[in-house]
């Protein structure tokens, strides 16, 4: 019969949608209207895709999805820019400060 069984996992699955051009638009964006933009590379989790985090130099930071690290690569050579490991390299000061500056004084943002 086969109660008892256990199921076999057929991997992880993703509640999360796929990236699509508007993601890599909105980066390409902030990129180009932003100084001193870093890019951090994300790992893909049970919940979300891969995403990448770019960060200006003023802490200012967005966040979108990208189809996976080779594509994030791609993106952020293609522009010129850094792009680091979160896991190995975390996230800079500077955008923390940005986020407190943020919740101190919201009516300037």
């Amino acid at each position: 019969m086969g109660l008892f069984r256990r199921r076999k996992r057929v991997g992880a699955v993703s509640r999360d949608r796929a990236a699509d051009r508007a993601d890599l638009d909105h980066l390409e964006g902030f990129v180009r209207t932003r100084r001193g933009v870093e890019a951090y590379l994300e790992p893909r989790t049970t919940v979300t895709e891969t995403t990448v985090m770019l960060i200006a130099d003023d802490g200012e930071w967005t966040r979108r999805r990208v189809g996976g690290p080779e594509e994030a690569r791609r993106f952020a050579h293609r522009l010129a820019i850094p792009i680091y490991d979160v896991r190995l390299m975390g996230y800079p000061q500077r955008m923390r400060d940005y986020n407190e500056r943020r919740k101190r004084r919201p009516e300037l943002f």
